[in-house]
């Protein structure tokens, strides 16, 4: 008989998605209201940025050469890569200063589902990549870089950008959550940045590059997505060296793989770490 009762009382799947769903978007809810509230991290993440942006332009850009077009409409494309990828940090240094502040054990406490803390952190962190991209936007148009190709094209480098964003917050996610202190994980999650974002092809052209390191930068994913939204905003010419690889011949292709798999590999685990962290 109590077993029976066990069964009955016991949530269907649509119950439990339903949960998920809603607690999910209350997370997100507050972590958004936090970012208004505390507004200087949303300005120190666009200025970051912009300062990029005037500093290849401006210092760097007159010695680098880019084959058939401006470097300023060649760099465009590799800062947003780069904003993003960064963006995406806050997931885990959120997570982090949740956890040390003991803001994780008042939401155990709470009749909600375990996996809506990590959902609703991520989807509340692409805001502040929306921001960054509008921002980054206007300081393009500023120094000279222009969208050639249509407005679909251009919206969809941009949802790539944003989904690309989102796959990435789940690695930092697993980051924050192995870290003890939030000290520790601006080290950490450096050294998963720092390569991802500069042995690509963000700044320079893979082919200036060493063959070693033309290789790794041209699988990179951040190379794909880079490639990807310079090929959609047609900040690319025929003049320039046609690719030899598959994930420059096809960049949208591997960028969609790439979100695929990272978040294939990564959600399983930053729900693990979570369910493994709060139980210390």
């Amino acid at each position: 008989m109590s077993a029976a009762l066990a069964v009955a009382e016991r949530p269907s799947l649509a119950q439990r998605l339903t949960m998920v769903v809603g607690d999910s978007i209350t997370i997100t809810r507050r972590n958004v209201i936090k970012i208004r509230r505390v507004p200087d991290v949303l300005i120190f993440s666009t200025l970051s940025p912009i300062m990029f942006v005037l500093l290849f332009a401006y210092v760097f850009g007159s010695s680098i050469k880019v084959q058939g077009t401006s470097y300023r409409e060649f760099l465009i494309a590799g800062i947003f890569a780069q904003t993003v990828v960064f963006g995406a940090t806050f997931t885990g240094l959120s997570l982090a200063e949740d956890m040390q502040k003991g803001i994780i054990d008042r939401f155990r406490s709470l009749p909600m589902a375990p996996s809506a803390v990590l959902i609703g952190r991520t989807l509340s962190d692409v805001v502040i990549n929306v921001v960054s991209l509008v921002v980054m936007s206007l300081t393009g148009l500023v120094v000279g870089w222009r969208i050639r190709g249509s407005f679909l094209d251009a919206m969809l480098a941009y949802v790539l950008l944003l989904l690309f964003a989102y796959a990435v917050s789940w690695i930092m996610a697993v980051v924050g959550l192995l870290v003890r202190v939030p000290e520790v994980y601006n080290n950490a999650s450096f050294m998963v940045i720092f390569p991802l974002t500069f042995i690509a092809n963000t700044f320079v052209p893979t082919a200036n590059l060493p063959t070693v390191l033309r290789v790794v930068a041209e699988w990179n994913p951040v190379s794909a997505v880079t490639q990807a939204t310079r090929d959609l905003f047609g900040n690319t010419s025929p003049m320039a060296p046609s690719a030899d690889v598959w994930p420059m011949r096809h960049p949208v292709a591997t960028t969609l793989v790439w979100i695929a798999v990272i978040l294939a590999i990564f959600v399983p685990l930053a729900l693990n770490q979570y369910r493994r962290s709060v139980s210390r």
